[in-house]
């Protein structure tokens, strides 16, 4: 067996050089092309009766590849937005094979053209004000859980941070200062390592002041109860317990699922709605274009509907409904 045909020390070299030390992809993106390939490879491997790492290049072919892709959807159910992103990571793989080895060039067209699904968009999930405010009238802020919870939930709304970004969180992060003069501020490291600040209301900073008050500079700012750093799970966790007890004062919430992009969402979509410029939009929630932050502008039925209001025309004649003949009647009844 050839070195380069051995296809173990492709996918280490995609995943160790190519996605850090090349392209320098997010630490999530990065896991996510590793969660594809660690339950294609087996599935590979069942296939042709063979080690994982005795598995050579042309093991994965294309037809091994939509099989893999049909597992997905029909045995472990995945949905088609999932599907496409597990094929993405197959594709950028057989390019990078490609790119480094030009016999492989033909075996990449051949994975390349197995074609991504075409699915409907899911409509973007927002909270209305009195939703927003329902949930925040939940924690407790007279216990520290509570005051975490609190000044977590309005840490979101506020700056629209990511899940990631927020339990990523450092206290060195923030600008908490003690001068009017001076805006409080966060700065994210976001998607693509790309850095972005964004402002404080006051009551923000005054419960994130109370809360990071007396520690270490590189420590996380949001932790759990047993004082270690809030996961993404624990971040889920505390948002489902608030909006199932906002929701006995608000029971539209039953109605919505919702989670750290939920609120992300509606911080977007309330900016829009106070007047605030798309592009500042866009730079206030990381996106890198400004295609992305449109689809808040597309969502906002309160803004279609002021729109709708000021261009609809009034005093005009009521239409005349013309009788249609007997014959005409039956033709079109047919």
């Amino acid at each position: 067996m050839r070195k380069n045909e051995t296809l173990g020390p492709w996918v280490r070299r995609f995943l160790l050089d190519h996605l850090v030390g090349e392209r320098n992809l997010s630490l999530n993106t990065q896991l996510s092309y590793r969660d594809a390939l660690a339950m294609l490879l087996p599935f590979v491997a069942k296939q042709q009766r063979k080690s994982v790492d005795l598995l050579e290049v042309h093991d994965l072919s294309a037809r091994a590849v939509q099989a893999f892709l049909l597992h997905l959807e029909q045995e472990r159910k995945v949905g088609l937005r999932t599907r496409n992103l597990r094929l993405a990571a197959i594709h950028s793989l057989a390019h990078f094979i490609a790119q480094n080895s030009p016999e492989h060039v033909a075996w990449c067209g051949a994975i390349r053209n197995v074609p991504f699904k075409r699915h409907v968009r899911a409509l973007v999930s927002y909270l209305e004000k009195n939703e927003v405010e329902a949930l925040l009238r939940v924690p407790d802020r007279s216990t520290s859980g509570g005051a975490r919870n609190y000044a977590l939930l309005l840490f979101l709304y506020n700056t629209g941070a990511r899940a990631s970004e927020a339990v990523n969180l450092r206290i060195a992060d923030l600008t908490l200062t003690a001068s009017p003069r001076h805006t409080d501020s966060v700065e994210f490291l976001g998607k693509g390592s790309k850095r972005r600040r964004c402002p404080l209301w006051p009551k923000t900073a005054e419960m994130l002041k109370a809360l990071v008050h007396n520690r270490q500079p590189d420590e996380r700012v949001f932790l759990n109860r047993r004082g270690q750093p809030m996961t993404r799970f624990g971040l889920h966790a505390v948002i489902k317990t608030c909006v199932t007890a906002a929701s006995e004062k608000e029971p539209s919430l039953r109605k919505k699922r919702v989670g750290p992009h939920s609120l992300r969402h509606s911080t977007a979509t309330h900016l829009l709605r106070a007047g605030v410029d798309i592009n500042t939009i866009r730079a206030w929630l990381g996106h890198v274009s400004v295609d992305t932050t449109l689809i808040y502008a597309e969502l906002d039925m309160e803004a279609k509907t002021r729109a709708l209001t000021k261009c609809t025309p009034t005093n005009l004649p009521m239409p005349t409904v013309a009788v249609p003949e007997p014959l005409m009647h039956f033709l079109r009844s047919l």
